[in-house]
């Protein structure tokens, strides 16, 4: 739970403060004192009279009825000091810095459910234990810095790492971000980073809260939480950028399908973001520059201006940007010579714009006005602008905070010299700006942040899924497994996905009869072994009855083999749509190329079940080989939308289906008209 008394504490009591301040207990003090807190501080100390100009307290039995109590001392004195506190002291808040709990040893957890327990008895709030704090604009109770420029319309930011927060905070400040809040809920015991976003959604005020959240999670507790009220954020106006870190394992290494192989938790996570409409980032240095992007007005469209007097920065931030999706369109005609004409000769407007390294910063803002007035084929503006040491940047980055202050398309600074003007940077940061000092990184998070998209509609929509005819071939399986194929068909036939012609027999005649049904050419593959490739369980181009049981006598001498699917051979790019079951997720669901390739390339995206078309077409056009399914050099393109459809239906159907632990349909054939599921496999496990 979180409280007033944790948020807005009118009385704080740092148990264990001192004069020390190369150490927690006298740096929070420290912080508190500089951070100007409006309430009562108080100190307990045994050993001390007063503490940077306090007068002490000896014992907690001395102390005064205090809302908020921040702990220092060792964890085997924090369970009794927090019970006596909430007992006699009517304290209904807690920070708990000390280490030596549940992230150590068994005992540890012992002590660290005895505080929980308290809290909860008498309705406290409960932050760590094993954490640096809570940083807002009431009180500084960490004991760590840097401590950020705070605003009210800067960022909350919430760390599940209390030294990550920090690294984080160090790389935000010297980019200029400002901050609302900083959460390290360290343990997270009571409250989890689910619950103080939670608190943020349920309390917030459009009007005088911050609209930018960032995270950095170790742990999702409950992702479902975590979604909606994420999702929730979001549709009120807000922006949400996260790391989640320790996702690499492999949720199983010895899989027998190619989805288990390739399904991980970190899949779960990325399907997770994709829904809640969360940014995904993988560094510090990537969620910093998503949060200070985030306080520019929002992206209308790709298409960017880059004015530069360095040309290799410029061509740096052209291949990057549209590596991610981003344009740099050609600027011509009359408004481009006009401006040429503006410029020192030897200027480029063609884009990037190189006013060259002698422009002066009128030629900048000249610039920046034909770009915001004149060029109508352009969405925002990048200004990369530096020195080599011999011109001081005051006047040019004065026009540039000018600007930024009128024009109506979003401006991204690039001030790279944060050594040779690191005073004229500083002042620019003052005036309530951010700063992009590398080029790649803000492509790259820009990138990241127009291919995330908005949170996924929370209805779940049935697309026609025979839900009644599914229940009833579910109960109607009375083993765990690997289905057989009729019954494969006939799962996937429920949410109307089209599969390929095919007999599954171990009569050649009837076999051979179906081929001469359906037409040469037809492709045999053997029944049984879970891996048909590997056991050489796969032959295509059958184009005579006299080849096809000649197959069909060598496959049945495979070990395992039960009998022989014949189908017809269809011709198309392959793809993969697959499934797995995961913990608390539900099923996370993966689309990518197919055959051999969704092993090797593993170029595969993931998307939360049931998923949305929007969400369905967002994994689909995040796949590096998406090119080839549009179509590339005269070769057709794919049907996307008949894709995505089997995407969402088959979604939908894991939606009723928590039975169906992993599914894999590798490939589907599609062309320019159909996409048709060739071969499907699922794993049953109803306990």
């Amino acid at each position: 739970m979180i409280n007033r008394e944790l948020l807005e504490p009118k009385s704080i009591a740092i148990i264990g403060g001192s004069n020390n301040v190369h150490k927690p207990g006298g740096a929070i003090v420290r912080n508190i004192l500089q951070g100007d807190y409006q309430g009562t501080l108080r100190i307990v100390n045994p050993k001390e009279d007063e503490v940077q100009g306090i007068k002490v307290f000896h014992d907690v039995q001395e102390l005064p009825p205090t809302e908020l109590a921040v702990l220092v001392i060792p964890a085997k004195f924090c369970p009794d000091t927090v019970a006596l506190l909430a007992r006699e002291k009517q304290t209904k808040a807690f920070i708990i810095i000390s280490a030596g709990f549940g992230e150590e040893t068994k005992a540890g957890a012992e002590m660290e459910q005895r505080i929980l327990d308290t809290c909860e008895q008498y309705g406290a709030a409960l932050i760590g234990p094993n954490c640096i704090g809570l940083l807002n604009r009431n009180h500084h109770s960490v004991f760590t810095k840097p401590i950020p420029k705070l605003h009210p319309q800067g960022v909350d930011f919430v760390s599940g790492s209390g030294a990550t927060a920090v690294f984080i905070l160090e790389s935000a400040v010297i980019k200029g971000l400002q901050f609302n809040s900083v959460w390290s809920i360290g343990n997270g015991k009571q409250i989890g980073i689910e619950d103080v976003l939670q608190s943020m959604d349920e309390r917030f005020n459009p009007e005088t809260d911050s609209h930018v959240k960032l995270l950095y999670i170790e742990n999702i507790s409950n992702p479902d939480k975590l979604l909606f009220h994420a999702s929730s954020l979001i549709k009120k106006g807000c922006r949400i950028a996260a790391i989640k870190a320790g996702s690499s394992e492999s949720g199983s290494r010895a899989a027998s399908s190619h989805t288990g192989a390739i399904a991980s938790s970190d899949s779960a996570v990325e399907a997770l973001f994709r829904k809640a409409g969360i940014v995904r980032c993988h560094s510090r240095e990537e969620l910093t520059t998503v949060g200070c992007i985030f306080t520019l007005p929002p992206l209308t469209g790709k298409r960017f201006a880059i004015v530069t007097h360095a040309g290799g920065p410029g061509v740096m931030l052209t291949d990057a940007l549209s590596k991610g999706g981003l344009e740099v369109p050609k600027l011509e005609g009359a408004a481009a010579e006009e401006l040429k004409t503006q410029l020192f000769p030897g200027s480029s407007v063609a884009n990037p714009i190189d006013i060259l390294a002698t422009g002066t910063p009128e030629q900048l803002g000249i610039t920046i006005d034909y770009c915001e007035r004149r060029f109508e084929n352009i969405d925002a503006i990048a200004v990369i602008y530096g020195t080599p040491g011999l011109t001081t940047l005051y006047q040019a980055y004065d026009v540039l905070h000018q600007k930024i202050q009128v024009c109506k398309k979003p401006i991204f600074p690039i001030l790279p010299s944060l050594h040779t003007a690191g005073p004229e940077v500083a002042e620019f940061l003052e005036k309530g700006h951010v700063n992009f000092s590398d080029e790649v990184t803000l492509a790259t998070a820009l990138s990241q942040i127009m291919r995330t998209p908005p949170p996924a509609p929370p209805e779940v929509q049935l697309y026609g899924i025979d839900i009644p005819r599914l229940n009833k071939i579910i109960l109607g399986i009375d083993s765990n497994g690997y289905l057989p194929p009729d019954t494969v068909r006939k799962v996937l036939s429920c949410a109307g996905i089209p599969m390929v012609p095919e007999q599954v027999s171990a009569d050649k005649d009837e076999l051979i009869a179906f081929a001469q049904k359906v037409g040469y050419p037809v492709v045999a593959k053997v029944v049984g072994p879970v891996h048909k490739s590997d056991v050489g369980g796969v032959t295509l181009n059958i184009r005579t009855p006299e080849h096809l049981a000649l197959e069909y006598e060598r496959m049945m001498k495979i070990e395992d083999a039960k009998g022989i699917m014949v189908q017809k051979m269809l011709k198309g790019t392959e793809l993969f749509i697959g499934a797995k079951y995961e913990e608390r997720f539900g099923h996370v669901v993966l689309c990518g190329l197919g055959g051999i390739f969704v092993e090797v390339l593993k170029d595969v995206q993931s998307g939360l079940a049931p998923l949305s078309y929007a969400e369905a077409y967002s994994m689909i056009r995040s796949l590096r080989g998406y090119k080839i399914l549009k179509g590339t050099r005269g070769q057709q393109g794919i049907n996307e939308q008949k894709y995505a459809e089997i995407i969402v239906r088959l979604s939908t159907l894991l939606r009723f289906a928590t039975e169906i632990k992993e599914i894999d349909i590798n490939p589907l054939l599609a062309d320019a008209n159909e996409v048709v599921a060739v071969d499907a496999r699922i794993l049953i496990d109803k306990n």
